[in-house]
């Protein structure tokens, strides 16, 4: 995760509120034979921001225009793209209707907020079109079935550096964002991502699921229960996010994966794991070991230990299993955050994917 930098931040836009002011802008052209440029949108919030055009251009009975996606200081997949909409006046009685061109992806799997086939452009973002479309139309008078088709020019290759392709959106990226605004470093869309792996999930039947901190837990875990990659919650450090989101949609069996120094935090009762913004409490883990009955000259070691993964190797020389320790209060943990019907199981990880701890239900 990228480093925050100092001093305010500044906030941005989605790539839904980008579409909405594209869509505003040509459909403006449509009727008026003219863009405007800058085009201001009104957002869920109240907020009125104003986007100018990168491009435009009328192309037969199309009206084109692009807009550069800012995400402000937020360290967004898609900040820079160029988020591009056509409108095309459509046969009465339509509506709005929506398309994906190059770069959006496209559903395939059962469990997502729209129905399969449909492109990744969220409610959100079509709710914003449509409001868009609609104060256009009314001002003038005029009929608001138009075609929105929107791309993002690269979105394939971008995608590959999000969950779409887990949760079953092939292509391209999803166009998002519920208010318009992207709020720096809140980390919003990773959150919406693992949200949505739950749906998927929760769809597909799944009954047993794994939430992980990293890709080495995550492949470990897989391959120990050899389960689908439907099953899979790429969770990082939002154990808070994943767990409160389970307790309303709950999955029979979680199994919840790490590393030592992560899921200490967790057991500490930490439910954001990022390094920037918890530590792993030493002198809580000290406490812990000495409940656990061990002796004085382990105590008087691992008082020394500067990080939690020498307190690991300290106490594995002594045969002391910290892991399992930590494993199991780290489960004692989720257990008060997830529905009572969900068991819950811990499994600690080393770097190099070797189950070194755990507590099962």
């Amino acid at each position: 995760m990228n480093d925050m930098p100092e001093g305010p931040l500044k906030r941005g836009w989605t790539t839904g509120a980008c579409a909405a002011a594209g869509a505003r802008a040509a459909f403006t052209a449509l009727l008026d034979g003219e863009f405007p440029d800058p085009v201001t949108i009104s957002l869920p919030g109240g907020q009125s921001p104003s986007f100018p055009l990168a491009r435009h251009k009328f192309d037969g009975d199309t009206a084109e225009v692009s807009i550069v996606k800012d995400a402000g200081d937020d360290p967004d997949v898609t900040h820079g793209a160029l988020v591009v909409v056509r409108a095309r006046l459509d046969r009465a009685g339509r509506g709005v209707s929506f398309k994906g061109g190059e770069g959006v992806g496209t559903v395939t799997r059962e469990g997502l907020v729209l129905e399969v086939g449909e492109p990744a452009i969220n409610p959100g973002p079509r709710r914003m079109i449509e409001a868009e479309i609609e104060d256009v139309a009314s001002v003038r008078g005029s009929s608001r079935d138009v075609e929105i088709e929107i791309s993002i020019p690269g979105g394939e290759k971008l995608a590959q550096r999000t969950l779409n392709g887990r949760l079953g959106i092939v292509g391209g990226l999803s166009v998002l964002g519920t208010t318009g605004v992207v709020i720096p470093f809140s980390c919003s869309a990773w959150i919406h991502s693992i949200h949505r792996s739950i749906d998927v999930a929760r769809a597909a039947g799944i009954q047993h699921a794994a939430a992980s901190t990293g890709s080495t837990s995550e492949r470990a875990v897989q391959s120990m229960f050899e389960m689908p990659e439907e099953a899979l919650i790429d969770m990082g450090d939002f154990v808070g996010g994943t767990l409160k989101y389970l307790r309303l949609h709950p999955i029979p069996r979680l199994t919840i994966a790490g590393g030592f120094a992560k899921l200490s935090k967790l057991g500490a009762g930490l439910l954001d794991l990022h390094s920037k913004r918890s530590s792993v409490d030493l002198v809580w883990l000290i406490d812990e070991v000495a409940a656990a009955g061990s002796t004085g000259a382990l105590i008087e070691q691992l008082s020394v230990a500067e990080t939690a993964g020498q307190a690991l190797q300290i106490a594995q020389k002594s045969e002391f299993p910290i892991a399992d320790l930590v494993a199991r209060k780290a489960r004692e943990t989720a257990m008060e955050h997830v529905a009572s019907e969900t068991t819950v199981d811990v499994m600690v990880f080393d770097r190099h994917g070797d189950l070194v701890g755990r507590s099962d239900a």
